[in-house]
């Protein structure tokens, strides 16, 4: 097994980023800005709760490009169901995306092995087809949990008005599965890639819920379509998870088994 430091060096030079724990008020400054910047003014931290994160010993990681911070994550140590890492916010600049997630994740997830601590988790909102794409074929992570409207109504630069969905995931990070996993997104990575479903073998078996292309693009644009498909989601996933289906993300939507 490719060890995770090594992985975590090569996603970074992939994507020419420089990667690195948060140290300096600056620093946390910068990454309430960022943060400010995706969601809107005042929906993120702030710079003190930040350093208070930091200091506590837990994942506060930048992406810097040419002096610039482009990216971060944050993550807090939890311990509900077993000892883990709760990677609660990650974001990158738009204009340098292609790679900076994925390499914050690794750095993240080398970090935590570290540190003694083989799981991550994290919520994501489920009909967003790049972040189902980073976080269960490029990462590797598992669906745990379906959680309607988890944090309420949002009101943020990129929620609006619409409901807070969320899919809980699971990153083993120490196991076998991920590391061929982002040994295989490594292989195919360039400098900056734009996403591409891979051709996977459809399955003949399984409920199959198929993603929009661009959900984000389409709540902007059609706020009433993306309600009815997010309606339309919920009418999938809720009685799947009340059977107990297991949730595989193949050629761009889900399969429930």
């Amino acid at each position: 097994m490719i060890p995770a430091r090594e992985q975590a060096d090569a996603a970074a030079r992939d994507c020419a980023a420089d990667i690195r724990p948060a140290a300096s008020l600056n620093d946390y400054a910068a990454i309430c800005r960022l943060l400010d910047d995706t969601w809107g003014r005042g929906s993120g931290s702030d710079p003190s709760f930040i350093q208070a994160i930091a200091h506590a010993g837990n994942t506060v990681l930048l992406a810097e490009r040419d002096g610039r911070v482009i990216g971060a994550v944050v993550g807090i140590l939890g311990w509900n169901e077993g000892l883990h890492v709760h990677s609660h916010v990650a974001a990158v600049t738009p204009s340098a995306r292609g790679g900076v997630g994925f390499a914050l994740k690794l750095a993240q997830r080398a970090l935590a092995l570290d540190n003694g601590v083989t799981e991550a988790r994290w919520t994501y909102d489920p009909l967003i087809r790049r972040n189902a794409h980073l976080n269960l074929e490029k990462l590797g992570a598992k669906v745990r949990a379906f959680h309607p409207d988890f944090y309420g109504r949002l009101d943020d630069a990129i929620s609006g008005a619409d409901r807070s969905d969320r899919f809980e995931v699971s990153w083993q990070l120490d196991s076998p599965e991920v590391s061929d996993a982002i040994a295989r997104s490594l292989t195919r990575a360039g400098p900056i890639r734009e996403y591409t479903p891979p051709v996977v073998p459809a399955h003949d078996h399984g409920i199959r819920f198929e993603l929009h292309p661009d959900f984000e693009a389409l709540r902007q644009d059609d706020p009433d379509a993306a309600t009815e498909f997010r309606e339309a989601s919920r009418a999938v996933f809720v009685p799947a998870f009340a059977e107990g289906l297991a949730v595989e993300f193949v050629n761009g939507g889900y399969v429930f088994v």
